[in-house]
C-alpha cells in the first residue's frame, strides 16, 4: 500500500536530472528533511545507477523509485536496481500491470476521470494528477466526490510550498515536487533548505486543519 509511505511526510521528491554522483548525499539531505519516497525520473542521467545507489543507501526506510516509466521493459529494469515504485506520466495500464506483477508499487498519472478509474482497474496504488496546472483544486474536489476515498491523489506540477493548501482542502493527499525542490546544478545546501521548507510547509497545513 502506498498510503503508509505518505503518513509521515505525504511529499515524494521528484529528482529529475540527478547523476549518480551526488544521488547518495541529494537523498539523505530530502530524507533528513522528512521525506520518505523519493522518485528518480528516467530521463535523468544513468537513473538505475542512481535508484541503486538510493535504495542501497537509504534502507528499507525509504521508497526509492522511477518516475517516467514507459514501458514494461523499464519497469523490470527498476525492480532489478533496487526500485520499489513505479510513477508513470500516463495511464497505460500495461504498464501497471506489469508493475504490479513484478510487486512494485505504482501511481499512474491520469488527467480524467476515465483514466483514473482504468488505472485503479488495472491495480493503480495512487494516483498522480498531471499536470496539476492543466487541473485545478475544483475539479480535483469533483474527482474526489467519485473516486474510493482510500485512494491517494497526488497533484504534481506547479506546486510549491504556498500553493498547497487549496489543493489539500479539494481532497489531495500529497504532492509530489519537482523543480522546486531538485534542479540539476543547484547546490546540496539550496535543496536541503528547499526540502525543509516543503516539510515545514506541510506540517503547517496539518497544524492548522486541527485548529
Amino acid at each position: 500500500m502506498l498510503t503508509p509511505w505518505l503518513q509521515p511526510l505525504p511529499l515524494v521528491a521528484i529528482l529529475r536530472g540527478l547523476t549518480p554522483g551526488e544521488a547518495v548525499a541529494t537523498g539523505r539531505a530530502i530524507v533528513e528533511a522528512g521525506f520518505r519516497v523519493l522518485e528518480v525520473p528516467l530521463n535523468s542521467p544513468q537513473p538505475f545507477d542512481s535508484i541503486a545507489l538510493l535504495a542501497e543507501a537509504l534502507g528499507k526506510d525509504v521508497l526509492v523509485g522511477a518516475g517516467t516509466v514507459m514501458t514494461p521493459a523499464q519497469v523490470e529494469a527498476v525492480a532489478n536496481a533496487g526500485g520499489r515504485l513505479i510513477v508513470m506520466p500516463h495511464a497505460d495500464t500495461v504498464v501497471i500491470r506489469a508493475a504490479k506483477a513484478a510487486g512494485l508499487l505504482c501511481v499512474p498519472g491520469v488527467a480524467t476521470p476515465t483514466e483514473a478509474f482504468a488505472a485503479l482497474a488495472a491495480g493503480a496504488d495512487g494516483l498522480k494528477l498531471f499536470p496539476a496546472e492543466q487541473s485545478s483544486p475544483a475539479v480535483l474536489k469533483a474527482w474526489r466526490a467519485v473516486l474510493p476515498r482510500e485512494v491517494p491523489v497526488l497533484p504534481v506540477g506547479g506546486i510549491a510550498a504556498g500553493n498547497m493548501a487549496p489543493w489539500v482542502a479539494a481532497g489531495a493527499a500529497g504532492f509530489g515536487i519537482g523543480s522546486a525542490l531538485f534542479a540539476p546544478g543547484r547546490t546540496l545546501d539550496d535543496t536541503a533548505q528547499r526540502a525543509r521548507a516543503f516539510a515545514q510547509a506541510w506540517h503547517s497545513l496539518e497544524t492548522r486543519a486541527c485548529l
